[in-house]
């Protein structure tokens, strides 16, 4: 169950996965692997300056600045795949990655296991902050549309946190693509093709209906 906030420029996409082992089990295969490299054969067009204008419009609305160390993740992968530092983590991440780095959209990929209910979208209170890798790093995250738990915010489309991203351990995650209105096309696009990178990696998929958007 998903609760997300009225918003003007959202087009959300969601994928619930339960994988046939936990991630740290196995490495990503090798066909995976070869779609973080920058020329690697996807479903979508060549991004162009609407695509990434429209994300970063979307990350900006209630008064974040998406440049710099707080850029959409999507922009990120796209420097260091075009720089082939792009670095396999697992599987779910790896073919999350692979469709933001080629669809444009950013998206987070989280623990199920490491969030507790009630899960909400909706834009980060004023002084947020979150602690974003294992050194201890935080991102300030005031304004920015972010996943939430009971806990607090918990992954967006710049930075996700430590504390609910995947492990070793993890069997069960929901992939969030922040999509912006006027890219719906790409959007279900992106869904599309992780759900069948996911299914060709053996993970079970919730159907659509499972996961409410209120």
């Amino acid at each position: 169950m998903l609760h997300v906030d009225a918003h003007p420029l959202l087009a959300l996409g969601l994928v619930h996965a339960t994988h046939p082992t936990a991630l740290g089990a196995e490495a990503s295969p090798a066909w995976l692997v070869a779609l973080l490299a920058a020329d690697a054969p996807s479903p979508f067009e060549p991004i162009d300056s609407l695509t990434r204008a429209a994300v970063r419009d979307l990350l900006r609305h209630a008064g974040y600045k998406p440049t710099g160390r707080g850029k959409p993740a999507s922009e990120y992968l796209a420097r260091a795949a075009s720089e082939g530092s792009l670095r396999t983590i697992n599987s779910a991440v790896d073919a999350a990655n692979a469709v933001s780095l080629h669809s444009g959209l950013p998206l987070s990929v989280v623990d199920i296991e490491r969030v507790r209910e009630p899960l909400s979208v909706s834009v980060a209170k004023a002084g947020a902050a979150y602690v974003f890798n294992a050194a201890g790093q935080s991102i300030d995250i005031e304004g920015l549309l972010c996943l939430h738990d009971a806990d607090g915010p918990c992954a967006n489309a710049v930075k996700d946190s430590q504390r609910s991203k995947t492990r070793a351990e993890t069997r069960r995650t929901l992939t969030v693509i922040w999509g912006a209105r006027g890219l719906e096309t790409r959007v279900h696009a992106a869904r599309a093709w992780l759900e069948e990178l996911l299914l060709r990696l053996g993970a079970e998929l919730a159907p659509a209906h499972d996961t409410k958007l209120a």
